[in-house]
């Protein structure tokens, strides 16, 4: 499974961070942090990175914690990031694209 095929399974509104998504309770799991069991489903941007390496992938699914924010990851979705980074460091895959990053020292 591609990780457009995963993303496309849970629909949500794009880069929506208001609460105004859909409200989702779930009877058997629980946020790590408060407690709560009501999420919302959103999208946002994943930043992986990896001995200085980094893949920037826009219109991660995620749930959130309507209760206190908290931000959880599907390891599917995870696990296919993880599998494209390597394949594009291995140049077995291309990237969309490239982001200049601009870098500055705190000194």
């Amino acid at each position: 499974m591609t990780l457009d095929e995963i993303q496309d399974k849970v629909v949500t509104n794009e880069y929506d961070y208001t609460f105004h998504a859909e409200v989702v309770t779930m009877k058997d799991k629980k946020c790590n942090f408060c407690g709560s069991t009501e999420y919302g489903k959103r999208r946002t941007d994943y930043l992986y990175s990896y001995r200085g390496n980094y893949l920037l992938v826009p219109n991660t699914p995620v749930e959130v914690c309507l209760n206190c924010g908290m931000v959880y990851f599907d390891a599917k979705v995870l696990k296919e990031i993880e599998k494209r980074f390597f394949a594009i460091q291995r140049k077995s895959e291309k990237p969309d694209g490239y982001v200049e990053l601009p870098m500055v020292a705190y000194a």
